[in-house]
Order: C-alpha cells, then structure tokens, then sequence
C-alpha cells in the first residue's frame, strides 16, 4: 500500500452564492450539490486519482449516505476493508457555501466520525505495517489520531485541520510532517500571516512546539517549508497563476493527498519539487466546482516528478 489515511468522510451540501453571507443575513443562491467530502476521504481520493494505491480507515452512518459513500470509494478504487458502518449514528455532514470568486465557509457534523478509535487502528495493523505514507486529519478523534501517527513505522503527515487553538504538542511530535495553511497556523502559533514573510516565525514556533518539518500552504501563493534540522532556511514553492477561480472547497485536501502520492511514489525527489507537483494539482483543483469531482487524475497531469522542475527559493 502506497497511502494509508487515518480520517474523515463527510457528504457535502453545497449551496453556491454570490457572496458569502453577513451574521443573520440570508441570500438567494444560485445553485445546489451534493458530493462526497471529509478531509480524510478527500485526501485518499486525491492520492488514488493520482494512481497511488490507497486505503482508509473511517467510519460512515448506517444510514443511504453511509452506503452510497462507500459504493463511491470502491468506483474510486480505494480499499475499504476498514471502513465500518455504524448503524445507530449518522453519516458525516458538511454544510459548505461558496462564493462567486471560490471563497467559502463550511459548518461540520461530524456524526460516525466521533467513533474513530485506538482500536481501529490495531484492527488495521497490517496496512499500518505495509504503507508508505499516512495521512491524518483532525476531523475525527485528537486520542485516536496521537495512536495513528505514534504507530506508523513510515512518513507521516498531519493536515491539523480544523486547526485547535491548544494543539497537543504529541500531535506535532508523533508527525514527520506537520501541514497546515496560513490561517491555521495563525490560530495554533498566535502569528498572523499577511504576508510570505509572516511565514517565518510561525514556522519557527511550530517547529518550537515540536514538529519535525512544517508546511504552511497560503493559497495562491503556493508553500512555505521549514524542517528543525536547518531554520535558517524557509523554503518557498510558489505555484502557478490560475487565470480563473472556481471553488477553492477541498483545495488543501488535493494538495495533501497529492503530497502523499509524491512521497510514496518519489522518495529520492527533494520536499520543494514534491511540494510543487502537490501545488499544481491544487492549482488544477480550483479551476473546477465541487470537491473530490474537482481533483485532477493521471489523465489530465503528467505525474512523473523525475521529467519535470518547480520553481523553489530559499528565504
């Protein structure tokens, strides 16, 4: 197995506005979805669309949402021999509005979510021992996720999302890579980012607060990296001028997931260059509506890291 993910699947309701609404105020929107969401299956999906091979640990309702969520990621071919349906909870929710210009807001139910245990992780014991690459998210059980990443023998990565204000510090221990985009990062290290320059000292801190390398993504920007080995260096991975945004929902998940596939895929490329083929997939995402309907698979983009360079400078 190339990427295990450790998380969250979550139906999406997406209701698409002119502008995102005021306290208290309602709009008139212009549209409505359905789709398959949840950090966690977001990112297996992202990797299996690449072509890696991908499995999945997570937990749907026994309710039409759970079955259907799990004929989809069958048709997406990601294993789901550790997926339980929970017959007295309900499938995860998230209730997202976008924007005209691709912002957007999202509420979560989490639902059979919650249920994600220490012990499915040694139900699964064998992928934990086989995979290359983890994924983890916030989405589900903080104590169950610590296990996760405290188990995996390989590459870890945690997209600590939705960010908490009082990160344990195992979370960012227990990682090889710490991700998260620059307002996560604000509200973990209490260090706003404006600018690419504001990256530094959040990257500083979380690297203070024990994480090994760190990842802050800022969006059309592209992504900052710092590893504790080296903080002299704060490494930019710009990504590429996207003429026209669409939806940016599940952007982050596409650069994850890709991120996965790369390490997996390509371990011997440098972090920038595997940094930079997860930037163009996001950029590919965004350009699309919806979320795991939005991300590019092998078709559409070359994946060969090995026959193609991204711009990256050191700061």
């Amino acid at each position: 197995m190339e990427v295990l993910v450790f998380g969250s699947a979550i139906v999406d309701f997406i209701c698409y506005v002119p502008r995102l609404p005021k306290a208290g105020e309602t709009l008139h929107g212009t549209s409505f979805a359905t789709g398959f969401g949840g950090k966690g299956a977001n990112q297996c999906v992202a990797a299996a669309k690449l072509g890696a091979k991908t499995a999945i640990i997570a937990k749907v309702g026994g309710d039409a949402w759970g079955k259907s969520y799990l004929d989809h990621l069958e048709k997406e071919k990601v294993n789901i021999d550790h997926v339980q349906i929970c017959p007295n909870e309900t499938t995860g929710i998230a209730q997202i509005s976008v924007a005209d210009g691709g912002e957007n807001n999202i509420v979560i139910v989490s639902g059979a979510n919650e249920l994600l245990s220490e012990s499915d992780v040694k139900k699964a014991s064998d992928l934990f021992r086989e995979s290359k690459v983890l994924i983890c998210q916030l989405e589900a059980s903080i104590e169950a996720t610590i296990v996760a990443l405290k188990e995996f023998p390989g590459i870890s990565i945690l997209n600590a999302a939705p960010a908490l204000e009082n990160t344990p510090s195992e979370l960012l221990e227990y990682s090889t890579i710490f991700c998260v985009n620059e307002n996560e990062a604000a509200l973990i290290t209490g260090f706003p980012i404006n600018s690419l320059g504001d990256s530094r000292a959040a990257l500083l801190r979380l690297i203070e607060m024990g994480a090994s390398t760190v990842i802050i993504t800022l969006g059309g920007q592209g992504a900052v990296y710092m590893k504790k080995t080296n903080t002299q260096e704060m490494v930019h991975v710009p990504a590429e001028k996207v003429a026209k945004v669409i939806d940016t929902t599940g952007a982050g998940d596409s650069f994850i997931g890709a991120l996965a596939f790369y390490i997996a895929r390509f371990p011997d490329v440098p972090l920038h260059q595997q940094i930079g083929g997860a930037c163009e997939v996001a950029s590919i995402s965004v350009q699309f509506p919806g979320t795991q309907s939005s991300f590019p698979d092998a078709k559409q983009i070359h994946t060969d890291l090995t026959k193609k360079q991204f711009a990256w400078k050191i700061l």
